[in-house]
């Protein structure tokens, strides 16, 4: 627009000045700027795109393959097609990469009338998440570089890469014995099958209580006193707030704490105990179902802003996975653990004074959390005197970190373990068994 407009001004100076020769000159470049303009958004409304990628489902370590099929759908030659997959920086930010790119996700083509192209790559999965594939977008433009358009051509996929599980030697949190039913210190359920022992009737026994062998020995009435059991299980609760995690030591706290998560989960879960999660972190499929993103583009740097996931979020609703046993329990969780970010919103204090009436008094509530405030230890020590057994795992590398944090959490009577690395994930469980 800024050509024509100083070629129209130059044009009047040559004819107010009687100058033909520039006023002609004027006139064949506002033809060329014209046409130009014309061809290009003619190339640009008639290409077209499509992504098809083989599963958006995988695991920590595996591959998946991206297929870009381009078209050109108008009977003109597009000299010059320049094509980027977008995704999102913290995809591939990080060294290594969450998502590494093996071949071209950005390319620089050529159509023909009717003309098709075919670009692929694949993204090895290093770390878990949910992240955007997409949109593409296609840019292309005059052969004298007087204009440029830019377009939008296919819809983003999502994929989610679920976390690592690493095989536990032994869960022991709470109880110091291995997995299955273990001896409830509350009387929370009782088990008519294994009787305890024989106490003196009382006034609202059922009959189906009375030990009718003690009452005719004795004369008098008895009742039946049962063993309190019930499968244990866990409950974990997982501080994923910014405050907590310094960005020196990102992402690798946060994923090591992920990661600790679906191990314990999935021992759990195979021991055919209750399993449940609670966290103060945002669930990405949920922002982007709020946040969506600008299908039009106007320029290339807003597409790569629509194409981005934005890093700050004010999430006040903590995510609860219930605490029970099923078929699908197991991949509730790791799929919520693939989605989980960090983020700026309820603090674990908050969370826990909003999700304590959710808790199961039945299973051991597992906190794992990279250091320790004064607040968040005492509401943990307010979760132990409701009757809650609680263990913490603090997810720190250095060990006076973990002693700052241990010793507000061991004032209040809450069983502390180091979590150092990943190595230590498969033995963190079996070490409160030896103590």
């Amino acid at each position: 627009m800024n050509l024509i407009v100083l070629a129209v001004l130059v044009i009047l100076v040559a004819l107010i000045f009687d100058m033909g020769l520039v006023a002609y000159a004027m006139y064949a470049l506002l033809a060329v700027i014209l046409v130009s303009r014309f061809i290009t958004r003619s190339w640009a409304q008639g290409l077209d795109a499509t992504r098809e990628c083989n599963r958006l489902q995988v695991w920590v370590g595996e591959k998946v393959a991206v297929v870009n099929h381009i078209s050109n759908l108008h009977r003109l030659p597009v000299p010059w097609v320049l094509l980027e997959d977008l995704l999102p920086r913290r995809a591939i930010f990080f060294d290594p990469p969450n998502l590494k790119v093996e071949g071209r996700r950005v390319a620089l083509t050529m159509l023909g009338p009717r003309g098709r192209q075919t670009i692929n790559y694949s993204l090895e999965c290093n770390r878990r998440g949910y992240y955007q594939i997409g949109p593409l977008v296609l840019e292309t433009g005059d052969l004298f570089g007087l204009h440029r358009r830019y377009r939008v051509v296919t819809k983003p996929h999502f994929l989610m890469v679920l976390p690592r599980v690493i095989p536990l030697e032994g869960y022991d949190i709470s109880s110091r014995r291995p997995i299955g039913e273990v001896r409830m210190a509350h009387r929370l359920y009782e088990d008519p099958t294994r009787i305890a022992g024989v106490r003196a009737y009382q006034a609202g026994d059922p009959l189906n209580r009375v030990h009718w062998s003690a009452t005719a020995r004795t004369g008098e009435l008895h009742s039946k006193v049962y063993e309190p059991s019930t499968v244990a299980g866990a409950t974990l609760l997982v501080d994923f707030h910014k405050r907590s995690h310094p960005k020196n030591n990102e992402p690798f706290r946060s994923e090591l704490a992920i990661t600790a998560a679906a191990s314990i989960a999935n021992a759990v879960y195979e021991m055919g105990q209750q399993i449940g999660l609670v966290s103060n972190g945002r669930d990405a499929a949920d922002r982007i179902r709020q946040e969506g993103w600008d299908f039009d583009i106007r320029t290339r740097n807003a597409a790569r802003r629509a194409g981005s996931m934005l890093s700050e979020n004010d999430r006040l609703e903590p995510l609860v996975v219930p605490t029970q046993r099923g078929a699908d329990q197991l991949m509730r969780i790791l799929e919520q653990l693939a989605r989980l970010e960090l983020t700026s919103g309820l603090e674990l204090s908050r969370t826990i004074m909003e999700t304590s009436s959710q808790l199961p008094r039945d299973a051991t509530v597992v906190v794992i959390l990279p250091q320790v405030s004064e607040d968040n230890a005492i509401a943990l020590g307010n979760l132990r005197r409701q009757g809650f057994a609680v263990t913490a795992i603090v997810n720190a590398y250095d060990n006076y970190e973990f002693s700052q944090s241990a010793g507000p959490l061991i004032a209040e009577g809450i069983q502390t373990l180091q979590l150092r690395n990943e190595d230590e994930i498969p033995t963190v469980c079996r070490e409160f068994v030896l103590r």
